[in-house]
C-alpha cells in the first residue's frame, strides 16, 4: 500500500530531477549561445582579414613587381656597367697572376720606414717548408732574417731535397732557431712539424706564419706585424697586400686587396698565403693545419679559424712577395688536386649542390672591391 510519505519522497525526488533537468537546458542554451557566438566572430574576423588584406596583397604584389622591374631594368644593367668600367682593361685584377712585363722590384717604403720594435711586440714563430728549391731558398732565408726582428724563432724545415737546399740551410743554421732536411709527408707535413719545435716556446699571444722556400717577405713586414698585434689585442689573424714576382724577382703584378670580407672567403680564396701571420692561441684552438690538404692548406686553416670565431683583418700593406715560375705548386696542381681541393672546401661550406652562379658573383664581387681598393690606395688612401 503506497503511504503518504511514499508519495511525498516521489514528489520530491521528481522535483528535483525536473530541477536539474531545467539547469542543465539553461546551460545547453548558454552554450548554444556561446557557440554562436563564436561562430559569428570567427566569420567577422575571416570577413575583417579578408577585406584588410586585399589591399596589402595588391601593393604586396605591386611592390614585387616594382623590384623585379628595377632589378632587371636599373640594378642589374646598372652593376654590369659599373663592373665593366671599373674592371674591365684595369691592370689589378685578383686571381691574375702575369698582370705587366717584368719590371724592377719595388717594395712599399712606408713599409720598411715604420717605425723599428716595440716593448710589447710579441715573438714570431716562422716556418719555411722546401723541397729541391735550392735556386730559391737563400733568398726566401735572407728575406727573413734580414728583417733583423728581435723575437723572430725562425725553423726551415726541408723535406730530404735531393739539391743544395741542406747546404743552404747549414749556411744559415747559427742564425736559425732550427734547421733540418730530412724525410716528410709533403708541405703540410713540414710545416706542422716546423711548428711543433716552437709549440712550447710559443705563447698564446705570440705571432705564427709560413713562408714557402720560392717567396719572400717585404722588408720591414715583420716589425709591422709585431708592432699590429701589439697594438691590437683583439685580432687574432691578419694579412696583406701581395707583389707578384717572376724566376728573377722582377715585378710582374700586383694584388690590392680589399677589407676583409667573411661570406667572399667562404667561397673563393684570395688570401695570398705569404701575408698571412695569426695568433698562436688561434692556431690551438683550430688545431693546426689539416695535414690531409696539400694545396688548399692555407684556404681551409683560414675558413676553420673564421668558423671558430677568429677576429681576421686586411691590413693596407705590401707584406710578401709571391713568385710565379714553371716549377711551382700553385701552377703544376691547380687544375687537378687544387681543384678537387677546392671543391672539398665549398661542398663543406655550402653541400654537395654547388651554386656556381653565386660563386660567380662573389668571384666578380671581390675582383671588384679589389679594384677599387686599388684605385683608391693608387690616390693614397686607406680602403
Amino acid at each position: 500500500m503506497i503511504s503518504w510519505q511514499n508519495c511525498a519522497n516521489g514528489a520530491g525526488t521528481l522535483e528535483l530531477n525536473k530541477h536539474y533537468q531545467r539547469l542543465l537546458r539553461e546551460k545547453e542554451n548558454v552554450l548554444q549561445a556561446l557557440h554562436q557566438a563564436c561562430q559569428e566572430r570567427e566569420a567577422l574576423i575571416k570577413r575583417l582579414a579578408a577585406e584588410s588584406t586585399k589591399p596589402t596583397a595588391r601593393l604586396y604584389k605591386l611592390g614585387v613587381a616594382a623590384a623585379a622591374w628595377w632589378q632587371a631594368r636599373i640594378a642589374k644593367p646598372t652593376r654590369l656597367r659599373l663592373g665593366h668600367r671599373v674592371l674591365d682593361g684595369y691592370w689589378m685584377q685578383l686571381g691574375t697572376l702575369r698582370q705587366y712585363e717584368p719590371r724592377p722590384l719595388v717594395w712599399e717604403r712606408r713599409l720598411s720606414r715604420g717605425r723599428r720594435g716595440s716593448p710589447a711586440a710579441p715573438r714570431i714563430g716562422f716556418v719555411t717548408p722546401s723541397y729541391n728549391q735550392a735556386v730559391f731558398l737563400e733568398r726566401t732565408i735572407r728575406s727573413v732574417l734580414e728583417q733583423e726582428y728581435p723575437s723572430l724563432l725562425y725553423v726551415v724545415q726541408d723535406g730530404a731535397s735531393t739539391d743544395a737546399s741542406p747546404a743552404v740551410i747549414e749556411r744559415y743554421t747559427a742564425r736559425l732557431f732550427a734547421g733540418e732536411s730530412a724525410p716528410d709527408q709533403g708541405q703540410g707535413d713540414a710545416i706542422r712539424k716546423g711548428f711543433a719545435r716552437l709549440d712550447s716556446v710559443l705563447a698564446p699571444d705570440d705571432a705564427m706564419a709560413y713562408l714557402n722556400s720560392d717567396d719572400l717577405l717585404a722588408p720591414g713586414a715583420l716589425h709591422f706585424v709585431g708592432r699590429y698585434f701589439a697594438t691590437h689585442p683583439e685580432v687574432d689573424a691578419i694579412y696583406g697586400n701581395r707583389i707578384i714576382i717572376d724566376h728573377d724577382d722582377r715585378e710582374i703584378g700586383r694584388w690590392i686587396l680589399p677589407r676583409h670580407c667573411p661570406e667572399t672567403l667562404r667561397w673563393i680564396d684570395y688570401v695570398p698565403q705569404e701575408t698571412f701571420f695569426w695568433r698562436k692561441r688561434t692556431w690551438d684552438l683550430v688545431g693546426g693545419l689539416d695535414p690531409s690538404f696539400h694545396f688548399a692548406l692555407d684556404w681551409d686553416l683560414l675558413l676553420r679559424m673564421q668558423e671558430a670565431g677568429a677576429r681576421i683583418v686586411r691590413v693596407p700593406h705590401f707584406l710578401g712577395a709571391f713568385r710565379v715560375h714553371d716549377e711551382q705548386k700553385t701552377s703544376a696542381q691547380i687544375h687537378t688536386r687544387g681543384h678537387d681541393e677546392m671543391q672539398r672546401l665549398r661542398t663543406r661550406m655550402h653541400g654537395a649542390t654547388l651554386d656556381h652562379s653565386r660563386l660567380d658573383a662573389e668571384t666578380r664581387r671581390a675582383q671588384f672591391r679589389g679594384a677599387m681598393a686599388a684605385r683608391w690606395f693608387g690616390l693614397g688612401g686607406w680602403w
